[in-house]
């Protein structure tokens, strides 16, 4: 499965409520280190099907989402759990760094 695009209209439907956790990346088409980012959360989405979903916003599109979470920087992943943020990762990270984030939540 590949990764959703979330707004505010589904968000709370999509991630709030979600059964699995759900790592939310916060991105924009400009911003370059998102595009280095890009494809290692789409390998992840594929890798772990049925433990976790990965969704995207684009925090042009969806500034009220950003600033309700506090974005200041891009990319920021957020891993939602039980309708809770419940880690940040700020910037780039290699996909080791991801998954290893990840796996705690699972």
């Amino acid at each position: 499965m590949a990764e959703i695009n979330v707004t505010a209209k589904d968000f709370e439907e999509k991630v709030l409520n979600s059964e699995l956790p759900v790592l939310v990346d916060f991105w924009a088409p400009w911003c370059g280190p998102c595009r280095m980012v890009a494809p290692i959360l789409e390998q992840i989405a594929g890798e772990m099907e049925g433990k976790i979903t990965v969704a995207k916003v684009n925090v042009d599109e969806e500034q009220s989402l950003a600033q309700n979470y506090r974005v200041m920087s891009i990319p920021t992943m957020i891993i939602f759990k039980g309708g809770k943020a419940e880690e940040t990762a700020i910037g780039a990270r290699p996909k080791a760094d991801i998954v290893k984030m990840v796996e705690k939540y699972l």
